[in-house]
């Protein structure tokens, strides 16, 4: 009898164990498998998130290599018209005026030369002096903020916008040379915008002049190849 009840005893320990082995190899299975389950789907949507940036890439390049086509046509047109945007010859040499400026030119040039993509301080003050010169009037001073240092450790962008630089002289002389200026600086091909002008009379019948205006440049547009991390 004792036997028997070992027995039974010992078949339900045995039982009990294989109970236990299969529900925690049950549990390891079904563990493993969600477990990979999410790892495949994240893994699945990675990659369709690689694959549509590669394909937004693909297209870009596409309508960017198509452009390439318009832009060569269109800037050529541009370039190659008989006359230009100010009504000088694209092709000819020109004469220039006592300030050095010509009417010939193609529109390139003179539109980079109405908007310099760089901060020209030396250039601008050697043109505004020759400017004054030309319309024979004595120069008191030229002042303005030579920011080239700064301006040249400025980052570029891909949409940039003008950036002012702002100017004041003082000359004398008389009322129609004065006058003379003012339209010199309505006729230029690069934007001057006049903010305050002060006219004072001088004992020997002369104008002195104090002129404070503003000028522009426009820093050329980037282009930004990048590489992009897809998580």
């Amino acid at each position: 009898m004792a036997k028997e009840l070992l027995g039974k005893r010992a078949l339900i320990s045995q039982a009990n164990t294989t109970v236990v082995v299969v529900t925690s190899i049950a549990a390891f299975v079904l563990i493993f498998c969600a477990v990979a389950t999410k790892t495949l789907a994240s893994q699945a949507a990675y990659q369709n998130r690689v694959i549509t940036k590669k394909r937004e890439a693909v297209k870009q390049l596409q309508a960017d290599i198509q452009a390439v086509g318009q832009l060569k046509t269109s800037y050529k047109a541009f370039t190659t018209t008989s006359r230009n945007v100010i009504g000088g010859n694209t092709v000819g040499a020109g004469s220039a005026d006592c300030n050095g400026s010509k009417k010939d030119g193609n529109n390139a040039t003179i539109i980079l030369d109405a908007l310099p993509s760089t901060y020209d301080f030396g250039a601008f003050n050697t043109s505004l002096e020759k400017l004054l010169s030309c319309q024979q009037l004595t120069i008191g001073s030229i002042v303005a903020t030579d920011e080239s240092l700064s301006q040249a450790n400025a980052s570029t962008s891909s949409t940039p916008k003008p950036i002012e630089l702002t100017f004041s002289v003082s000359v004398q002389g008389p009322y129609a040379n004065i006058q003379g200026l003012i339209s010199a600086f309505e006729r230029s091909i690069r934007p001057v915008q006049i903010k305050s002008v002060q006219l004072t009379t001088g004992g020997d019948g002369s104008l002195s002049l104090n002129l404070t205006a503003k000028t522009y440049y426009q820093p050329g547009k980037s282009l930004n190849i990048s590489q992009q991390v897809v998580k």
